[in-house]
């Protein structure tokens, strides 16, 4: 396994470049100056002119994309050209919001979606499955934007002086601050190094700060702003999960193993999670690793809708503005949470089948 798990990184190389070299030639093909773009129209082609040539805008692209890649491979994403800061700093600023929204997203896709799709194939074509299987369509079929303004709507406004109350935007409550987690237990560290960067991003994750500073009032603030988010964001995720899960079942269920355990007499229950919902994990493993994808793109919009600092909402704002470096970096590290997210699931499949060897 482990071999093949080197060999999987490997050929992860030249997937990650290509995704490197296509948004690096992209993001240059987006119509618009940087200098407009970021300085504004009354800009004049004077300043301009200096303010390409400060940013090594006016060598050719593919002496750029040479020294980029020199950079990235020292760890450098470069400075952000709106910002003028380093992409790093960025991204440990804003990743951390983007995990804790698609954690939560693919958590509860997965465990909404999965026993809908068990549950409409024990009862295939009964009242139970019908329903099931129209809530998984509509839930297909509603655009994360428009979604997301609905909840807002509702849980914001309609339901403001109810207990049902939910933020609709921001991470925390104007007042409450969350303590990075060093500096409640007075953890020296040096500015600006690696163990200070990732203490940082891992404060920088307000609920899990908030439970390794036990401060219940952070915590149980930061979740109640993350559930309409992450309800919009997992709604597409948790539809599709659920009708493959259904499929897959209902193929197992009709094997001669299955009719088997029925006949002598094995509770139904175990005949279906024991036996039928472990031989039907393969697909459905795979499906929740490709809608990875579909987190990573509907958070775009939802973060945007609901005002959340993530790395969907920068990649907007960054596109917008014509910011070369935070538009290549943050795609290459959401491509590498791909790549990633892909090779765990099929390094689970070995766990979940021992008949797949994994070589």
């Amino acid at each position: 396994m482990f071999q093949y798990i080197i060999r999987r990184l490997l050929l992860a190389i030249p997937v990650l470049f290509g995704i490197l070299l296509v948004t690096f030639v992209l993001a240059r093909l987006i119509p618009g100056d940087p200098c407009k773009a970021i300085l504004g129209e009354k800009a004049t082609p004077e300043v301009c002119e200096r303010f390409i040539r400060d940013h090594g805008l006016d060598k050719p692209i593919y002496v750029q994309l040479g020294i980029y890649i020199r950079d990235v491979f020292k760890g450098d994403f470069g400075d952000s050209i709106r910002y003028s800061r380093p992409v790093s700093i960025i991204l440990i600023e804003r990743l951390p919001m983007t995990i804790e929204l698609g954690f939560v997203a693919t958590f509860l896709a997965v465990v909404i979606g999965i026993p809908m799709g068990i549950v409409a194939a024990v009862y295939s074509n009964s009242f139970a499955d019908i329903i099931t299987m129209i809530t998984a369509n509509v839930g297909v079929s509603m655009p994360v934007y428009w979604l997301g303004l609905m909840l807002a709507y509702v849980f914001a406004l309609l339901l403001k002086d109810t207990p049902l109350w939910l933020p609709p935007s921001g991470r925390l409550t104007a007042g409450i601050t969350a303590i990075p987690f060093y500096e409640v237990y007075n953890i020296a560290l040096q500015p600006e190094s690696i163990k200070f960067h990732i203490y940082e991003f891992i404060a920088n994750l307000y609920v899990l700060n908030s439970l390794i500073t036990f401060d219940w009032r952070v915590f149980w603030d930061a979740v109640q702003h993350l559930i309409l988010p992450s309800v919009a964001l997992a709604t597409i995720p948790m539809s599709i999960i659920a009708r493959m899960t259904r499929s897959s079942m209902l193929e197992v269920l009709g094997l001669d193993y299955i009719r088997t355990a029925r006949a002598k007499g094995m509770p139904k229950s175990k005949v279906v999670l024991k036996h039928a919902f472990r031989n039907a994990l393969l697909p459905v493993f795979t499906i929740i690793g490709l809608q990875l994808g579909t987190v990573f793109a509907g958070a775009v919009l939802t973060e945007t809708i609901f005002g959340l600092a993530g790395v969907g909402r920068m990649l907007f704002e960054a596109i917008t503005a014509r910011d070369y470096p935070i538009v290549q970096a943050f795609t290459l590290v959401i491509a590498i949470g791909y790549v990633g997210m892909n090779l765990l699931v099929d390094v689970s499949y070995a766990f979940i089948d021992p008949r797949i060897k994994l070589k």
